[in-house]
């Protein structure tokens, strides 16, 4: 609880980078209080105090803004996955909010949707590349480069050489596979001046070995048939080098894989539950962006139509799940390498792609980070196909044009499809799924809307919803418009009233067929803002 001495302290205090005052009389805004959040964590954190002038000699003038601080605390923690306490206090006779905003962590600025902010004067400006860089420098070293007490009678001999085999083919070299094992762990870098490296001791080790030097390194399978708490019906403990349980880890999985049928025409599909490139990636960032550091095991459980992965420590420094897609920083550079080099992971990160890709395709749910925290992450695949027709469209589309698509370009038709808003990135991708017939534009301005081309809906067998998403004409929207004003002419038609009339259209849409009614002469507005009423011209209302 803070006191009355402690206010006092504040409000006489000078300019300080953990106070902050903004007087909020009445109201405050949302976005800006969020703001400041951001930018003050990111300067070591503090307190925002509303209800006090900022200008010194500073007045409390009390504050009406927030007058459920519990739900603006809850709002808060939605929006930035932190926890920000909100200390409701009465001082001096007035109403005052204290927001306690906690210090980032090393290496870990705070961002809102991306943007990373940092206060300059009175105002929220975004952090300079230089200032990220230097907060990111903050990080520890890559754990997986150093040395460890682990000797080459701790690996596995079998798990060595399946990696020198893979090695070799994807490098078209076969000089790579007569290479002796001390030479293999040389050239990648697992073995630095005689010393075995981490990365090594994860790839390879023996289960005796990673007992001993490293024993959170295991990954623990659980089969459950539902969602009952109790024991798993099947759990398994994989505690030693990855090379050697890689892909019985899948088998096992594959073992409960059913399969869904859909039908197109005389022709029958077969979808499988788990797709496995998806789940094999998913295993991948597990073991290359998990925290070692942290003693937990990662958690990989299998329910009938859903995988959950949870690995320790939260996203690596700078990805968030809003630029998992397009942003890579593997926490552990040295073991990605390696996976690298056999050609089990791309260096260019585009395992998670593949993940979102494939879901898309498959017509399932996105990949899910749902619940994860700044200590683990969650990945949820989720395996239920959700429209077999939306497959079908895909198909139709050409494999040829779906493989010159960018992620994004999936996510834009999955986005459509679902009657989604369209991010930033995805709005960049209309011009050419337009120009390929893939999505139709209509409308103008601020009125323009997109919508997935005919050629969807007729391989969907929904040429009536076409028209529906559609909407009906422009001259038909705009008699609805004046019929129902007709109907209500007596009390007048408020536009939220209005916008029902015609819930396919934007606001933006809808006042703008009134104002061409009433640029005809049919129709009139009278009043402002909340009690604005639209009649007909022909009414004896006055404005």
């Amino acid at each position: 609880m803070t006191t009355p001495e402690q206010i006092a302290d504040w409000v006489a205090a000078p300019e300080s980078t953990n106070l902050e005052f903004k007087t909020a009389t009445n109201n405050y805004q949302f976005d800006k209080l969020v703001g400041y959040c951001v930018a003050l964590a990111n300067e070591g954190g503090g307190k925002i105090i509303l209800g006090v002038t900022d200008k010194r000699p500073r007045e409390i003038v009390g504050t009406l803004a927030f007058d459920e601080p519990g739900r603006t605390e809850a709002g808060l923690h939605t929006r930035l996955n932190h926890r920000i306490p909100i200390e409701e206090v009465s001082y001096q006779g007035k109403r005052l909010l204290i927001v306690h905003v906690p210090s980032r962590l090393p290496a870990a600025p705070w961002h809102d949707n991306g943007r990373y902010l940092r206060r300059a004067g009175d105002e929220l400006v975004a952090m300079s590349d230089t200032d990220l860089r230097a907060i990111y420098a903050e990080a520890d070293p890559d754990f997986t480069a150093q040395p460890c007490s682990a000797t080459l009678a701790d690996l596995a001999p079998t798990a060595i050489s399946a990696f020198q085999a893979r090695w070799s083919r994807k490098a078209g070299n076969i000089r790579i596979a007569e290479w002796s094992h001390e030479d293999v762990l040389a050239n990648a870098e697992l073995l630095v001046d005689g010393a075995l490296n981490f990365a090594a001791l994860i790839l390879f080790g023996s289960r005796k070995a990673l007992g001993k030097y490293l024993s959170g390194a295991e990954i623990v399978f659980e089969y459950r048939s539902s969602e009952a708490s109790g024991p798993a019906q099947e759990r398994v403990e994989y505690r030693e080098g990855f090379f050697l349980f890689y892909d019985d880890i899948w088998n096992r999985i594959n073992l409960r894989n059913d399969r869904q049928s859909y039908q197109d025409g005389l022709f029958r599909y077969d979808i499988p539950t788990f797709d496995e490139v998806a789940v094999r990636e998913a295993l991948l960032n597990a073991i290359a962006h998990r925290s070692y550091r942290l003693g937990g095991s990662v958690f990989l459980r299998q329910f009938s139509r859903r995988l959950e992965i949870i690995s320790p420590g939260g996203f690596p420094i700078g990805i968030t799940p809003e630029n998992i897609v397009d942003q890579q920083n593997p926490r552990n550079r040295r073991l990605a390498e390696a996976l690298s080099k056999c050609g089990l992971i791309e260096r260019s990160g585009q395992g998670m792609n593949l993940m979102f890709e494939n879901a898309i395709r498959q017509s399932k749910p996105l990949p899910s980070f749902a619940g994860s925290s700044e200590h683990e992450v969650r990945l949820t695949l989720q395996g239920t196909v959700q429209d077999p027709a939306f497959i079908r469209f895909l198909e139709r589309v050409g494999e040829q044009h779906l493989r010159s698509f960018s992620t994004h370009d999936f996510l834009t038709l999955d986005a459509l499809h679902r009657d989604l808003t369209l991010s930033s990135a995805q709005r960049e991708r209309l011009p050419a799924l337009i120009e390929a017939g893939i999505v139709e534009v209509m409308g103008r301005g601020r009125g323009t809307r997109h919508l997935l081309s005919r050629s969807l809906y007729s391989a969907l067998g929904e040429k009536g919803a076409y028209t529906r998403r559609k909407g009906l004409d422009h001259q038909t929207n705009k008699e609805l418009l004046c019929k129902h004003i007709g109907d209500n002419n007596a009390e007048g038609s408020p536009l939220a009233e209005l916008k029902q009339v015609l819930p396919a259209l934007s606001d933006a849409q809808v006042q703008g067929l009134l104002h061409q009614l009433r640029a005809e002469g049919r129709v009139r507005l009278v009043g402002t803002r909340r009690w604005a009423r639209w009649y007909l011209a022909s009414s004896g209302v006055v404005s």
